[in-house]
């Protein structure tokens, strides 16, 4: 399994907004894109599907940008990998079992996998990315004698 660069940058942004959801600051897309190095045009797009996704909301006006739609500690990375790629290929079912036993093993421990991905997934919120990165970047910081 692999995490397509759409839902990467979608994290990316999701955390930069988490770190501003305490403040109640909304983030402009030049803002979120420099902080991430994400193009402007295709955060545009992703941030569309968050919105549409009900993950973010949209704010007009001068002092407008993107906040997150509700706590950061009630979005899970599943929620965020959901609305960018489709519940489908998350949860998706197997193939059709094959009719030889090698290939219904195969199956089963594919739909195994899924689901390990799925809870591992589920297990995270943007609220525990965000508390993890303060802590990499606080140990970064540290200076040893």
């Amino acid at each position: 399994m692999v995490i397509s660069n759409k839902s990467e940058y979608a994290l990316l942004a999701l955390l930069e907004l988490t770190t501003c959801y305490p403040n109640g600051e909304a983030l402009q897309i030049r803002e979120i894109a420099a902080l991430q190095d994400i193009p402007n045009r295709y955060l545009e797009q992703l941030l569309a599907t968050l919105r549409r996704g009900g993950l973010i909301k949209s704010i007009r006006g001068a002092k407008g940008g993107y906040v997150l739609a509700r706590d950061p500690g009630k979005i899970t990375v599943l929620d965020a990998f959901s609305c960018m790629e489709g519940s489908d290929i998350v949860v998706s079912p197997c193939e059709p079992t094959p009719n030889t036993v090698e290939g219904e093993l195969i199956q089963e421990v594919w739909q195994e996998a899924r689901q390990a991905a799925n809870s591992v997934l589920e297990k995270y919120t943007l609220q525990d990315l965000c508390e993890r990165r303060s802590i990499r970047k606080q140990k970064e910081l540290m200076y040893y004698i």
